[in-house]
């Protein structure tokens, strides 16, 4: 059985077991979060698509750690003006692990 469910405004096909990185969840570390926003759940038998989301479907998950990505450098310039800026940005991710998807 997997859902796709919307995690911190983004849209995840999950399934029981399953570990992904979601942006920044405002959780401690152990903590069990739970998504209400399913938006389509599938099994063997059938499946089931809401519109826009599944009253009374939800999906479990467990806060495994909290981590940062990799640093994206980004470098400005302007040729011949002398105008160089350089900056770099680190997206913060939080991991999860999916321990049950009901509905």
């Amino acid at each position: 059985m997997f859902a796709i469910v919307n995690i911190a405004g983004q849209q995840f096909k999950v399934v029981q077991g399953q570990e992904i990185f979601v942006h920044r969840l405002a959780s401690d570390e152990g903590a069990n979060v739970t998504f209400d926003e399913v938006l389509m759940t599938s099994s063997d038998a059938s499946t089931n698509v809401g519109t826009p989301t599944i009253s009374g479907a939800k999906v479990n998950a467990t806060v495994l750690n909290h981590a940062k990505g990799d640093q994206v450098r980004v470098f400005k310039k302007k040729r011949r003006k002398g105008y160089k800026k350089k900056n770099g940005h680190r997206q913060s991710f939080t991991k999860i692990k999916i321990d049950s998807i009901v509905g």
